[in-house]
């Protein structure tokens, strides 16, 4: 675990879930094995085989369903991140990384909002509310950026400068990169800052909940948490009477989704969205492929009667 903080940069929530894995891995090798003290010797092709088919068969303690195969692909990305670890960190003599595969994941389609609903969802705060023009900028951050939900709540208000149009963002592994603002995000933002009279450093800030900390002077207490921006998503999503079950995430697909669907190259919206591989923004184009509906719209005919559809040959030269 402190190999993956100072070493690899890991969020301390990667860290986290890293931790819930490995130590699930080990409490149910030992169960398996019937040993209490596991040595790395008994991590062997037959055991993981074991376990990536215990993995398939597990409920979901939440949904009490299956685990989807993204959530069984994690538990064993980080035992072959641990293994790889012990070889080449530790010199250690353990199973081979490569030995583990992954699986094939299921296939997955985000959702997106359309811009009628984008409209809706932009016009529900109330706007005499410095909660609701602070609603407002960061629904048209989110939208303008692209950010993760973390990433945001991240901000502090040095971090962006109104009279430009872009500011740098740290990521995931802790990777920098440039976002951009359109006007609309930039006009939001300003307003919502105009109402703000205090030296805190966050640039979103609660206005409910318990009291700031004493000892607290720059304002991190009063720090919007990940949790309050996606019900904040959810309520202004009912308010406007989308039926989309969205979060903040959804905003970033749509955002993605526009860009692509105005014609931005694959590598741009990669790079804008902070991703390390091209393989993840390729879901976008599931879509949003223009390509193939204009294909669909010129050349797929449909018999326009009862007759026509009668006398109709998907195959007329054969």
């Amino acid at each position: 675990m402190e190999y993956c903080e100072v070493e690899r940069n890991f969020s301390q929530n990667t860290i986290k879930m890293y931790h819930f894995y490995l130590n699930d891995f080990l409490t149910w090798a030992g169960a398996f094995l019937e040993k209490e003290n596991l040595v790395i010797l008994d991590v062997s092709s037959e055991l993981v085989r074991k376990y990536r088919l215990d993995l398939n068969r597990r409920l979901s303690s939440r949904s009490h369903e299956e685990l989807k195969k993204t959530t069984q692909k994690n538990f064993l990305v980080c035992l072959r991140s641990f293994l790889k670890y012990l070889i080449v960190e530790e010199g250690i003599d353990a199973l081979s990384p490569d030995k583990i595969t992954l699986g094939k994941p299921d296939e997955s389609i985000p959702k997106v909002l359309d811009g009628q609903q984008l409209q809706l969802l932009f016009s529900s705060q109330n706007l005499e509310k410095r909660s609701g023009l602070r609603d407002r900028a960061i629904l048209e951050l989110l939208f303008s950026t692209g950010l993760r939900v973390s990433e945001l709540i991240n901000l502090n208000i040095s971090d962006i400068t109104l009279s430009s149009d872009e500011f740098s963002v740290i990521g995931k592994g802790r990777k920098v990169r440039t976002v951009y603002l359109s006007p609309s995000a930039k006009q939001w933002v300003g307003k919502y800052l105009a109402t703000r009279a205090d030296a805190f450093l966050p640039l979103f800030i609660r206005y409910s909940g318990k009291s700031m900390d004493e000892s607290d002077f720059d304002g991190e207490s009063l720090r919007l948490t990940p949790r309050s921006v996606q019900r904040l998503v959810k309520k202004y999503i009912l308010r406007a009477g989308i039926p989309v079950d969205a979060t903040p995430h959804t905003l970033r697909h749509s955002f993605a989704t526009g860009l692509l669907r105005e014609g931005a190259d694959l590598r741009s919206v990669q790079e804008l969205l902070g991703h390390a591989n091209v393989a993840t923004t390729q879901i976008y184009t599931h879509v949003t492929n223009l390509q193939l509906k204009q294909a669909h719209k010129k050349f797929h005919k449909s018999p326009t009667s009862e007759t026509d559809f009668l006398n109709f040959d998907p195959e007329p030269n054969s």
